[in-house]
């Protein structure tokens, strides 16, 4: 009989282990959870035009890939988790210039909690300010309207801001819940899974430009 290959036996493995085969299912379901959340639109947003301002614009398409297809949708998850990064980019470039992040840096695991909870407070305003530049930069391709910060215009972008900043920190808690619970780094795939969720749609586009 032929030998199966050695990944498809290592994840026969790893299925017959309890203790794994439930990190791999809770981790399998916290992704399917995010690919839920990225199709859940923003308050005020007509869907269909955006989709056909994308299918135009091959910029904005080769954004939404890394965001999974939720900026095709402006969904709530349209930034991913990428403020975050950005904000823990900024912790890390802080420690060694401000003293008493160092010292915290040094105080095991309370410090590290302590540094943790500052990069999740730092993340909501990066969060804000990301999601007001994506808003812009879709209004200016003619995806979106009524974006602005007086007048009309500033109840509907501030209900925008704000509920694409809690999706950003909603999927910071889903990786949260993948590390402690799941399979490895739970930021990261959280990052894998919406790349590898718009590889398909790429992949069709790619061949229906070849054979145009």
């Amino acid at each position: 009989r032929q030998s199966r290959p050695r990944l498809v036996q290592a994840m026969i493995d790893a299925f017959h282990q309890s203790d794994l085969r439930n990190k791999l299912l809770f981790t399998a379901a916290i992704l399917v959870v995010f690919r839920f959340v990225a199709h859940v639109p923003v308050p005020g947003v007509n869907t269909q035009a955006l989709a056909d301002v994308f299918e135009q614009n091959q910029l904005l398409g080769m954004l939404d890939l890394f965001s999974g297809g939720a900026m095709r949708n402006l969904s709530i998850a349209a930034m991913g988790v990428y403020p975050y990064i950005t904000s823990s980019i900024i912790m890390q470039l802080l420690l060694p210039v401000i003293p008493q992040l160092a010292a915290l840096s040094k105080e095991g695991e309370a410090g590290r909690h302590k540094l943790n909870l500052y990069t999740h407070w730092l993340t909501v305003p990066l969060a804000l300010l990301q999601g007001y530049g994506q808003l812009v930069l879709l209004s200016r391709a003619g995806a979106i309207t009524g974006v602005g910060l007086s007048g009309p215009d500033l109840l509907p972008t501030i209900a925008m801001l704000f509920s694409m900043a809690a999706g950003t920190m909603f999927l910071v808690w889903l990786g949260e819940r993948i590390t402690e619970n799941g399979i490895g780094n739970g930021i990261s795939i959280i990052i894998f899974g919406g790349i590898v969720a718009g590889l398909p749609q790429m992949i069709v586009q790619g061949l229906a430009t070849g054979t145009t």
